[in-house]
């Protein structure tokens, strides 16, 4: 990283401006690893104007054109792996081979998405006129403004950037400030991929001179989002004055219900895998543990046990299977989710603090113990909240009917797990659960050629899949005699 990278606006990495520069740091060791430039609002300006400019050339390419242009992004991706792979890793902290995955995950986008730009199909209606036809067209909605977290840096951005340009729009990022590095990284691979001048351009920066502009401007027609709740309920307030469309992804406290005939040895190893992965910091990640009466002391055993044998550590260490929070904020917030816990009786039979046996070149990280929490109330946080963190809250339930009430109190609406052994009902809960996603028997909830996304508190709209093309697009209709 440094001042000739940062922002990328009109087809050009642009060094720093008025804007100036912000700090980058390893969450693992708490020290800075670089800086980047960040934006002026009259910079943003800039990129919004180049993106209008390179509107007009990018939804006039023919879509068979695209798809070739976003072959050659993944190809070069693919390329750039090993260096992206550790650039997340500095950047968030996740083990290297978790980076790894992500940019292949990321790669995938660009690649679903290239073959899906040629499938984006209209149809033909019978018209009630003799000699007519309705004709139902599929247009790009026009610049898009896409706002990332932190958690997933590659990821989270190649959901929107790939869908987008496939659907012929141009757009303006702009990723959380935690990790610019990777954003840098997938744009200097558009650029090198030959994606033509203004159809993507990458700001960084704070609020009021990035996201400020980018709402206020009438030529931003859609806005997509992955973060907070509260941030998503501005947005669309924000939206509004200009009528812009808006997708979101947002918070998530995912109930994992645990059957009496669950395979729970199978059951605790996907779960350990799951929950800790990222160091609990995925927002679809099983947050809420509710398991059969009769599982308890063998479920709560078994994930302690695996809990404790995890490896903290730098993710650059091959070794590390859990790195730190993201930083210092995160890991007060969770610790005062545990401490809330166990005021409200609750018992931590794994983990619950900082680590006390660490190098010395990671102590000034943001470490957290994988922590499982048993017999954690209703009420507690752990459980009525989402906890963004290395914490499994494991509760218990006696009947289906019970355990569907309690899982449907939240909020929101993300995600859910079910494991059981029973044909019907892997049916009832599926049905029975109000969330955008059910995993069954298993986690992996997340593929390019499957629609992501939640209902209520958890967001609107879909990224992945044909729907995840189908928001980047206007519906128009026309009616045609002949």
């Amino acid at each position: 990283m440094s001042n000739d990278r940062g922002l990328f606006i009109d087809g050009r990495w642009r060094p720093r401006s008025e804007g100036g520069s912000m700090a980058v740091t390893d969450p693992a060791t708490g020290k800075a690893i670089g800086e980047v430039p960040v934006a002026s609002a009259a910079d943003t300006l800039e990129a919004i104007a180049a993106a209008e400019r390179g509107l007009k050339v990018w939804r006039a390419t023919p879509s068979w054109t695209r798809a070739d242009t976003l072959h050659r992004v993944a190809d070069v991706m693919h390329d750039a792996a090993e260096r992206a792979a550790r650039q997340i890793t500095l950047e968030s902290g996740k083990p290297l081979a978790q980076a790894r995955r992500e940019w292949s995950l990321s790669i995938d986008q660009f690649r679903w998405y290239a073959e899906e730009a040629r499938r984006l199909y209209g149809r033909i209606v019978e018209s009630r006129s003799p000699g007519g036809r309705i004709e139902v067209l599929h247009e790009p909605v026009g610049v898009v403004a896409a706002f990332t977290a932190w958690n997933f840096p590659a990821v989270l951005i190649a959901r929107k950037l790939a869908p987008a340009l496939a659907a012929g729009c141009s757009v303006v990022a702009r990723p959380s400030k935690e990790v610019p590095g990777v954003a840098i990284e997938i744009f200097e691979c558009l650029r090198a991929a030959g994606l033509p001048d203004g159809v993507a351009n990458l700001v960084l920066g704070p609020t009021e001179t990035t996201y400020g502009p980018l709402m206020e401007s009438p030529a931003v027609r859609k806005v997509s989002l992955t973060g907070s709740t509260a941030v998503g309920q501005q947005m669309i307030r924000d939206a509004a004055a200009t009528l812009k469309r808006v997708s979101m992804e947002l918070g998530g406290n995912a109930p994992t219900i645990v059957f009496e005939d669950a395979d729970v040895e199978r059951t605790l190893d996907l779960c350990v895998a799951t929950k800790f992965a990222n160091a609990g910091q995925v927002c679809v990640t099983a947050d809420r543990f509710y398991v059969h009466e009769s599982l308890r002391d063998r479920f709560v055993q078994g994930l302690a046990e695996r809990a404790r044998a995890l490896r903290l550590g730098h993710g650059l260490d091959e070794a590390t299977q859990m790195g730190p929070l993201i930083n210092e904020r995160r890991r007060g917030a969770v610790e005062a989710i545990v401490a809330d816990a166990l005021a409200r009786g609750a018992k931590a039979v794994a983990g619950g603090r900082r680590p006390r046996m660490l190098d010395g070149a990671l102590q000034g990280g943001f470490f957290f113990e994988p922590t499982v929490l048993a017999d954690v109330p209703d009420d507690a946080l752990a459980l009525a909240e989402e906890n963004f963190g290395p914490i499994a809250a494991i509760t218990t339930f006696t009947a289906a009917p019970e355990v569907y009430a309690r899982a449907n109190a939240s909020s929101y609406g993300l995600s859910a797990f079910v494991f059981t052994r029973s044909a019907g009902r892997i049916r009832e809960a599926v049905s029975a659960i109000e969330v955008g996603m059910v995993g069954v028997n298993s986690f992996a909830l997340a593929a390019a050629e499957a629609p992501f996304g939640g209902i209520k508190a958890s967001g609107m709209g879909r990224e992945g899949g044909c729907e995840g093309l189908l928001d980047y697009c206007n519906v128009k209709m026309a009616q045609i005699t002949l």
